[in-house]
């Protein structure tokens, strides 16, 4: 299949969490990540082409305590910077991007561009949005999201992208606190109602005429108790079995993502490329390339699903997008994931008129999604309480000299030596006046605490 023909957008997305590292999560060097078209592949090494937009998501992208008290806008400028450089510098044909839209909110952290000659200067629309899905609304975890419309070259309504990252819960027993996460970042993660149409209500992610949904969405390979590779001491053979397409096709079937979008109860109709055909991008061992950590089984955590409005609910596993490189980068060290990398061929556009409605996805009949009433006062209280929390954990760390905990040490032990001053001052004004020593002993006080 050709990838030269313009009317197909070429989009290339990104993931990585960088584990809480701040500006040090990344290498200065990012061909290995964003530059796909320089990989030896037989369509690009026919046809270099440089993505139409390209959409690149974080996850735990700088220390938390900065994170809830709001302070990424250093880091997120450094990514946006390093990552524009890198994007130009590599394209195939010199190409030069704009940013479309950033947006971060705690740790998660969405950069999309597009290309200065083409999408980047002809949408419109831009809109950015986010919500915390942890304990009280937190943003720890949740979604951040961009929109924009495409418009037609003849004038007409065009089409409408919307791209989400995401962080779900972690740990491989709490499925149902994933699959939580999932509906309620649809149901809170609302942009305005989409242009010639009647409705002045807010529209959830699903309102688009192409969906791409990724990041760290911690879903797991759960073996059952009577797989030979379950358990801590199959651990090694279970890495083992990496090593193999065939082992690695087998072990899919118990990926915890893939087993609940084929029951319908997350990600409905959402697909996804191979994700088997490379190797578990979590946990590795810091600071090694191939090497997993003990501590964890293997799992594919970070993913990239895509939609579009194209695409029929009755061939759920099927998409009219190409799915022309799903990957992940094992070069990378300074996290315990892996990065991806997605680069997808989007059907035609279809043709449109300027009073029309812009094209949007075909659901199930049994799924509908539905804005949550309350999404507002349920996003502010957890922005709140992300201020509330970093503010006095990074005063803690202030006080500590770089450590929590040693801060927290001093708070408490300035406070219970506070709280005895007030007791022994208290207590020595009270002393019975019985003696001359007594007297002698008031006066001394008197002066030493008055």
């Amino acid at each position: 299949m050709s990838i030269q023909n313009q009317d197909r957008l070429l989009v290339q997305i990104a993931s990585y969490n960088t584990n809480l590292q701040g500006i040090f999560g990344l290498p200065q060097d990012l061909v290995d990540w964003l530059s796909p078209t320089l990989q030896v592949s037989n369509f690009l090494s026919r046809e270099p082409r440089a993505p139409d937009i390209v959409a690149v998501g974080f996850q735990e992208l700088l220390p938390l305590h900065l994170g809830f008290s709001g302070l990424s806008k250093r880091v997120i400028n450094n990514r946006d910077a390093l990552i524009l450089s890198q994007i130009e510098a590599h394209a195939p044909n010199k190409e030069k991007y704009i940013l479309i839209a950033k947006i971060v909110n705690v740790g998660v952290a969405l950069l999309v561009y597009g290309r200065d000659d083409g999408v980047g200067r002809k949408l419109c629309d831009v809109q950015t949005q986010w919500t915390g899905s942890g304990p009280l609304y937190l943003g720890n975890k949740g979604a951040v999201g961009v929109r924009f419309r495409v418009p037609a070259d003849d004038g007409g309504t065009g089409e409408v992208f919307t791209f989400v990252c995401a962080h779900l819960t972690a740990h491989e027993h709490k499925l149902s606190s994933r699959i939580a996460d999932y509906h309620h970042i649809v149901r809170t993660l609302l942009f305005p109602p989409l242009p010639s149409t009647a409705s002045t209500d807010p529209t959830t992610m699903y309102s688009t005429s192409h969906l791409f949904f990724f990041g760290d969405l911690n879903f797991r390979v759960s073996l059952p108790p009577s797989h030979p590779l379950q358990g801590l001491k199959n651990r090694a053979e279970f890495v083992k079995a990496l090593d193999s397409d065939a082992d690695r096709q087998s072990l899919k079937e118990y990926d915890q993502l893939l087993v609940e979008r084929t029951k319908g109860s997350a990600f409905v109709g959402l697909r996804e490329g191979e994700f088997w055909r490379f190797k578990c991008t979590y946990k590795h061992q810091l600071g090694e390339v191939e090497k997993y950590s003990p501590l964890r089984a293997p799992s594919w955590t970070d993913r990239v699903l895509y939609a579009t409005h194209t695409d029929s609910p009755e061939t759920p596993t099927s998409s009219n997008i190409k799915n022309l490189l799903y990957t992940s980068i094992p070069s990378y060290t300074t996290s315990d994931h892996k990065p991806i990398i997605s680069l997808l061929l989007l059907p035609a556009p279809a043709p449109s008129t300027p009073t029309a409605p812009p094209p949007t996805l075909r659901l199930p009949p049994s799924y509908t999604p539905t804005p949550d009433p309350l999404a507002t006062p349920k996003r502010y209280l957890g922005r709140v309480l992300d201020r509330v929390l970093g503010i006095a954990w990074l005063l803690t760390i202030i006080v500590g000299a770089g450590s929590a905990v040693l801060g927290l040490g001093a708070i408490l032990g300035g406070s219970l030596f506070y709280a005895f001053w007030r007791w022994w001052r208290a207590r020595a004004f009270v002393i019975p006046i019985e003696s001359a020593h007594a007297k002698m002993l008031e006066g001394y006080l008197k002066s030493r605490f008055a």
